[in-house]
This record gives structure tokens, C-alpha cells and sequence, in this order.
């Protein structure tokens, strides 16, 4: 299990947490997602062979901007 860390710019509300929380879940291998608009920070909860660079992928097709 590993954990990723990221900025995420975009995040407004506790909507967009949980829209963002609801993606990551559904893409294999991601176990959780904490997600705070207040800080523009996700902390996801991963199986080793997740890709960042597919999470990342996965936060701009929803309309955020993920940084490491």
C-alpha cells in the first residue's frame, strides 16, 4: 500500500471534494480518498501498482488541476 499526496487547485466546496473522492474510488486499486478544498490537498490511498500519473489523468478529466 502506498499513499499519494497532491495539490489540487479547483476544489470549492465539499461538493467538489466528494466529486473528486468519487472518481479516485472508482479507478482500481485506490482504496480512499481524503480530500479538503480548504487546503487543495488529496491524500489517496493506493495498491502499489497505481499509476500517479493516471490519478493525475483522473483529476484533470474531472475539471481540477493535480500537482505533486
Amino acid at each position: 500500500m502506498k499513499t499519494i499526496n497532491l495539490k489540487v487547485s479547483g476544489m470549492m466546496c465539499g461538493g467538489c471534494e466528494k466529486r473528486l473522492q468519487k472518481a479516485l474510488t472508482s479507478m482500481t486499486g485506490i482504496k480512499d480518498v481524503n480530500a479538503d478544498h480548504k487546503t487543495g490537498t488529496v491524500i489517496i490511498f493506493a495498491e502499489n501498482d497505481v499509476d500517479e500519473t493516471a490519478v493525475k489523468a483522473k483529476i484533470e478529466d474531472i475539471g481540477f488541476l493535480a500537482e505533486s
